[in-house]
């Protein structure tokens, strides 16, 4: 680019560079925004130019001003473009002013060229609008989530979080609006999200086990089973420190000297003492569970969210091993060594009394997080689950072996989950168990059978087939039974992927037809018909979100795929419907993937639509010319 001269307007390169900024939708320098008009014509005259830098900069930073009206100052002269430089302070404003959620992914202390970073969010924001309009439309045509779908993700080469805030957006449009759009954007955010906690999970997995937190692994846990709640490490720490430090309160109290009050965030330190020691978990005990109410859910303990840690924190319920995730963290952080012990039934931690790493289980006490953090003795503990335990059930297990049984309750929730029927549960902690275990035969078996059953990934069906027959060259019945049924599901698909005629006279409930132009009775938007089905094809999870069943006739009457004016797509019930009194063209990039013109009144559709919907054509031609028939009655009765 031309170097601008020192004052007054630069040169045609110059002028353009608003559009370089951001792509070719800005407004050309001549003709600047509304808002920003008075710093043009303020940088024309150089009385702009005349302030400090550090009053340029304020003045910018103002808020109000658009990155068009950035642009149009910063093409007046070479002073006010260096005070708008990338690295300054006015483009990180322009981006916390249109982006405000971005900023916590940036320091103060961040020296960047937040221009470049503008521009990036930006583009980010233009791709993941597109992903969304090709998934909807592949959604709506196809009546379930694309799932390969999820692989135009890949190819984008832009920071997720760039990508995730995009999608939040759609999520956040006025309740009512764009329901399919949030849907789509809902399940790709979804799928982003657990393709970042896995790579962080395998990441944490591969560490030494003395670096592998117990508290982490089990955030991560809750991350992967719920990608759209805000579940973050740093919160939960925080949240931890606030019980930790009511402890040491109460603590100070009682010892005003005691070792656990200097311990800072992070520093790991034993007290040796048992005396003292005692005091940090009485403390904790009275804190924990006396005073915050913390407590094992009896009511309900089948309940999953009582395994996710966040849930755990807000609800103050849980079931033994999320508690005891809790309470070790908290211990640790006094400086009380405790250790998981994978007992059956009920899962506990150990406190040693007598030499570390003792192997006589006499020398130790096991904490009951779920029971108020009682202490007891071996034989105390057989005689509450009532059954001898051999003495290998009350050694220490590692991180990874608690997240194991974690995830293993899960499965066992998700086993016997009957109300859903997309089985999610079952699928995330078979994904977990997975992860740690890889070459579990019995698991990949139990993973293939499920997509098979539910119909999806047919592909990644041989793949998980073809693992377990290099795995276990036994389980070849089994493998055989599921490789051939697959495989023919594969050929239905690929045939039922032609034209499927529909028939109007054999749906006498259908009211409309492709090529009508229609208005939203409750939100008034024009569409055209491109589609429909006698009665919502839909998944049950899309009928749940959509509240389907709020309508009056519900999820039982004809629906109808429409593209939407402004470039959207749209699946809507016939009740929520009307013939448009004022049809007009629909702008939509889409239109001439079905339709070969505009015939006034409606669309008349293409070759390839017309073999699927063979008797919607005549039906529409007759509804328009009856429509138009009534309005010229109703002019000339009028006038």
């Amino acid at each position: 680019m031309a170097a601008p001269t020192s004052a007054g307007r630069g040169s045609s390169t110059e002028r353009c560079q608003s559009e370089e900024l951001l792509g070719s939708n800005t407004q050309e320098v001549d003709d600047p925004p509304g808002d920003g008009g008075w710093l043009w014509e303020l940088g024309k005259s150089r009385g702009l130019a005349d302030f400090p830098g550090e009053v340029l900069e304020l003045i910018l930073c103002s808020g109000g001003l658009e990155y068009q009206d950035i642009a149009s100052v910063t093409c007046t002269c070479r002073r006010l473009r260096d005070v708008c430089a990338g690295r300054g302070k006015v483009w990180r404003r322009q981006l916390a002013d249109r982006w405000p959620s971005m900023m916590k992914y940036y320091s103060h202390t961040d020296s960047l060229d937040w221009l470049e970073e503008y521009k990036k969010r930006h583009s980010a924001g233009i791709a993941a609008h597109q992903i969304v309009a090709s998934f909807s439309k592949r959604f709506i045509t196809e009546h379930r989530v694309p799932c390969e779908g999820f692989c135009d993700l890949e190819g984008l080469d832009y920071p997720r979080h760039f990508l995730e805030d995009e999608l939040l957006s759609f999520l956040n449009i006025e309740s009512g609006k764009f329901l399919t759009q949030k849907y789509c954007a809902k399940k790709i955010l979804y799928f982003m999200r657990q393709q970042t906690t896995m790579h962080n999970l395998k990441e944490f997995l591969q560490r030494p086990e003395l670096q592998q937190d117990i508290l982490e692994g089990a955030v991560l846990i809750d991350q992967y089973c719920n990608p759209l709640e805000d579940v973050c490490l740093g919160t939960i720490q925080t949240e931890i420190e606030g019980i930790l430090m009511k402890v040491k309160t109460f603590l100070c109290v009682k010892n005003t000297r005691h070792p656990s009050l200097s311990l800072q965030p992070g520093e790991t330190s034993y007290i040796e003492d048992l005396e003292v020691q005692e005091q940090a978990l009485d403390a904790l005990n009275h804190i924990l569970f006396d005073e915050l109410k913390f407590k094992g859910n009896v009511a309900d303990f089948y309940n999953p969210l009582n395994s996710y840690i966040h849930k755990v924190l807000i609800s103050k319920t849980g079931i033994p091993i999320s508690l005891s995730v809790l309470y070790l963290t908290l211990a640790e952080r006094l400086g009380v060594h405790l250790e998981p012990v994978n007992f059956p039934h009920h899962f506990m931690l150990r406190w040693c009394l007598g030499t570390s790493g003792s192997s006589s289980i006499l020398d130790y006490l096991y904490v009951d997080a779920f029971g108020g953090g009682m202490r007891l003795t071996a034989k105390e503990c057989e005689y509450m689950i009532g059954q001898r335990v051999t003495e290998e059930f009350y050694g220490t297990v590692s991180t990874k072996e608690v997240m194991q049984r974690m995830v293993g309750n899960l499965l066992n929730l998700g086993k016997r989950e009957s109300k859903d029927r997309s089985f999610m549960l079952l699928r995330v902690s078979l994904d977990l168990y997975l992860a740690m275990y890889p070459d579990s035969v019995q698991h990949l078996l139990l993973q293939a059978r499920l997509y098979f059953h539910l119909g999806l990934w047919p592909e990644k069906v041989l793949d998980i087939l073809q693992t377990i027959q290099a795995l276990d060259p036994s389980q070849h019945g089994a493998v055989a039974y599921l490789v051939q049924h697959t495989l023919e599901h594969i050929e239905r698909r690929k045939e039922d992927s032609g034209p499927n005629v529909k028939l109007r006279s054999n749906e006498k409930q259908v009211c409309y037809a492709v090529g009508l132009v229609m208005r939203h009775k409750r939100y008034n938007y024009s569409c055209v018909v491109f589609g429909w089905d006698p009665v919502c094809m839909m998944p049950p999870d899309w009928i749940e979100n959509m509240e389907v069943h709020v309508l009056q006739n519900g999820p039982n009457q004809p629906f109808y795929s429409v593209l939407l004016e402004g470039g959207d797509c749209s699946y809507v019930a016939q009740e929520n419907l009307e013939i448009h009194p004022s049809p007009e063209e629909i702008v939509h990039t889409d239109i001439s993937l079905y339709f070969a013109e505009f015939a006034g009144t409606h669309y008349v559709a293409n070759e390839e639509l017309q073999l699927q919907y063979p008797e919607d054509q005549e039906f529409v031609s007759s509804t328009a010319s009856e429509n138009l028939s009534a309005d010229c009655d109703a002019s000339q009765n009028e006038s």
